[in-house]
Formats: structure tokens, sequence, C-alpha cells
């Protein structure tokens, strides 16, 4: 019987984190998550401290102003204490277990407080985009305290699939907290509006964070484009894989 896929992670520097927040972000209906942490990366002092690496991903090399990077990585920035873990491909199902727990040690040991989950829920099709909704789900008492103080509906019923799905029980199991924000996205484009929603919810939730949204909703097109480009030129190497939820 196979095992848990083998995570190793790279790191470059050793950051303190301590009291701190994970954001996870990997790729999900309409791509809200992966451009709701793209944005964040780009606007939000942040550098990369550590790269994932495993038999069971795709592959490829992001190559970004003249650099090749791993397709899995994590970001942080020691002041806010803020964390921000990507996927920019999507990944095979049979390593979202393990690196569900890979990715929860990798915040216990740096002694994070939190993981937040970013996801796409899949809109429904009499919805239009300006009825976009956000959801949330707590692992604990103390995480749903949490999402109640910041006014964010919670999801009372349904499935939760993949590294947040995981990430979810393994909380709860270890009385840890994961949050995971659900933002209502369209389901066959990459839905820059909902990830707009997504991050004004994570706004909320996170005192420390503070971004103007307004480049991201005038930008939402370019954006889109390009992480459709990107999307096409790693098929190849992703042709097996499947991601996100609902689906």
């Amino acid at each position: 019987m196979r095992g848990l896929s083998d995570i190793a992670f790279r790191t470059f520097k050793e950051v303190d984190l301590a009291g701190g927040t994970v954001i996870e972000a990997i790729p999900s209906v309409g791509l809200v998550s992966t451009i709701a942490a793209t944005y964040m990366l780009t606007n939000l002092p942040v550098d990369q401290v550590c790269a994932l690496d495993s038999e069971d991903f795709p592959p490829i090399s992001m190559v970004y102003a003249y650099r090749p990077k791993f397709p899995v990585r994590i970001y942080a920035d020691p002041k806010t204490k803020l964390s921000i873990f990507i996927a920019e491909v999507p990944l095979p199902p049979r390593v979202h277990r393990g690196l569900a727990i890979a990715l929860l040690h990798w915040a216990t040991t740096h002694r994070c407080r939190q993981i937040v989950c970013l996801e796409g829920l899949p809109l429904p099709l009499d919805e239009s985009p300006k009825d976009v909704a956000v959801w949330g789900v707590g692992s604990t008492d103390s995480a749903r305290k949490t999402l109640d103080d910041a006014k964010i509906r919670q999801l009372e019923t349904g499935i939760i699939s993949g590294v947040s799905g995981v990430l979810l029980n393994e909380g709860r199991w270890q009385f840890y907290d994961v949050i995971t924000l659900l933002a209502e996205a369209r389901v066959a484009i990459p839905d820059a509006h909902a990830a707009a929603k997504l991050l004004e919810t994570l706004d909320a939730l996170l005192p420390e964070i503070q971004l103007n949204l307004e480049p991201l909703k005038v930008e939402a097109k370019v954006l889109e484009a390009h992480l459709q480009k990107l999307r096409a030129e790693a098929q190849p190497a992703i042709a097996d894989t499947s991601s996100g939820m609902f689906r």
C-alpha cells in the first residue's frame, strides 16, 4: 500500500514566526486562492524562506525575472509574523494528505498560532459575480469564535476536500486553529473578482494585513489572462492531476 508522499522542505532562511498566521493557497475553483496569494506576495513585504519539493510534484520550474523557482514555496514577513504558502500549479490528490500534515508540522514547529486556508466555492449558475459570498469553517471552538468576531458567515454543511480538508480534520484532532475561507467563484475562468472578495474577508480576519484592493479589481482581467496562460503552459506536466474542492 502506498504511504504518504515524502515532502522535502528546503529552507533558505530561518525566521521568527511565533504567534503568527500561515496562509495556505493551492489552486482551487476559479483560481481564487492563487490570485489572492499572488496579489499578497506582490503587495506585502515578504521574502521567500522555503521551497517544498516531492517526487509526486509536477516536474516544472516557474521562471520569474529570469530566475527559476520551485512551484511550491513559502514566503514570510517576520515583522507581522505572516507566512504565505503557495502552490502555483495543481498538485495530484495523492500528495494532499502528506502535504497538509507536513505544512501543519511546519506551522507548529515555527509556533504559528493558526493556519488560514483560501479556497473557492463554485458560484451557482443563476448568480452574478456581484453576489459573491465568502464563508468560513473553523477546526476548533476558538477558530469558530475568531470567525464570529470577524462577522464571517460560517458554513453549516458541506464537503471540503484536498489540503484544506485534511488541515481542518488534523486541526480538530490536534486542537490547532485552522480556518478555511471559501469565496463563491466562477468555475470556468480565473475569477479575480471573487479573489478580491476573499482578500476583503481575510483583511477583516487579520488586522495585521493591510491591502489596497482597488488595483486588483482594476487589473482583474489582466491577471486572469496571465494565470490562464500559465496554466495552459503547465498543462503537459500536470495533465494527470486534479485539485480544489467540490469537484
